[in-house]
């Protein structure tokens, strides 16, 4: 029959226990040591990256995009804050700021016309006359990020996808699955009545 352990044995195995705790904390402490100096080392080296690319980054779109995808990989949004050091380094945030400003005048002035839904390919075209630039100098994805800025405004401007198309949906009427499917038979049919549907 094997005995138990007596006060000595319980001493030893608690001050084991004590040891590993404290060679656990060591461990921990090092870890966060080490991944704080290479954040540091990364956002510094994002950054540099940043500067010396910014026009790049500012007037090719593709370039612009590919930037934004790489700091999506790594946690950082270069659009969180106008007043951080990324709308200080690019002005990246300036940018989309106007460019939103811009959507908000286009959709209100198209209102009476679209009814508060404007396909995403007319709304880059008017952006585009309204900026004096051609339509390459203005992607989807430019157009897709200054709207997502726009949430803050309320539930007024978000993005929807009616059959292939992106519309611009500018007012804050939620869209129900009737409201889509006939959105999707317009589309087809170009026109449609009452009696139709």
């Amino acid at each position: 029959m094997r005995r138990r352990p007596g006060i000595a044995g319980l001493q030893n195995a608690a001050a084991t226990r004590d040891q590993f705790r404290l060679v656990g904390e060591n461990v921990a402490k090092v870890r966060t040591d080490v991944m704080k100096e290479q954040l540091a080392t990364f956002r510094t080296q994002l950054e540099e990256f940043a500067r010396k690319h910014k026009n790049d980054i500012r007037k090719n779109p593709l370039f612009r995009q590919q930037f934004h995808e790489m700091c999506a990989k790594v946690g950082v949004d270069p659009l969180a804050s106008n007043k951080g050091a990324w709308a200080e380094l690019l002005g990246i945030g300036d940018f989309y700021y106007e460019l939103g400003v811009q959507i908000v005048d286009i959709c209100i002035a198209t209102r009476p016309h679209n009814g508060g839904l404007i396909d995403l390919l007319d709304l880059r075209k008017q952006l585009c006359q309204k900026r004096k630039a051609d339509l390459g100098s203005l992607t989807a994805d430019d157009c897709l990020r200054a709207i997502s800025k726009l949430k803050v405004l309320g539930s007024g401007f978000e993005v929807i996808s009616v059959g292939k198309k992106k519309l611009v949906r500018s007012v804050p009427t939620e869209l129900n699955k009737d409201h889509n499917g006939i959105l999707e038979l317009a589309q087809v049919c170009r026109h449609l009545s009452f009696n139709y549907i």
